[in-house]
């Protein structure tokens, strides 16, 4: 027997591939990666970088309050990037979602994303 379960939402993009949004194991959300997608049209949010970066938090927010968290009880993050250029933007808008003390954090600069994507984000939460 297994304490998994898979966590899914409406309030962020489905699943565009053979994955779950997220598996709850014991008190620990492993929460799959997020693109800009807008759940309402799954389509990447209109504008540049910055509003790619807001909406993949509000995805990642999204699936954190459906696992029973929030996205403070992140321990992880997992950053995505199609140009590294972009990552003092990212710091600067994590500090916005984010109270110290922040998650552990690994940025990592990739060739290309899924739909043309920015940047794309996955996570580790552990709920309280």
């Amino acid at each position: 027997m297994t304490n998994k379960s898979i966590i899914q939402t409406d309030t962020a993009p489905e699943a565009i591939g053979p994955y779950s949004q997220a598996v709850k194991a014991g008190d620990t959300v492993y929460l799959s990666g997020q693109i800009p997608l807008d759940p309402r049209t799954m389509d990447l949010v209109p504008g540049g970088f910055e509003e790619q970066v807001k909406r993949v938090f509000e995805n990642l927010k999204a699936v954190c309050e459906a696992s029973g968290g929030n996205i403070q009880d992140l321990v992880k993050l997992n950053i995505y990037l199609t140009d590294m250029g972009n990552f003092a933007i990212v710091n600067e808008i994590m500090t916005t979602v984010f109270t110290e003390p922040y998650p552990a954090r690994a940025a990592i600069g990739v060739a290309a994303l899924p739909k043309g994507a920015q940047v794309e984000m996955d996570a580790i939460m552990v709920l309280k």
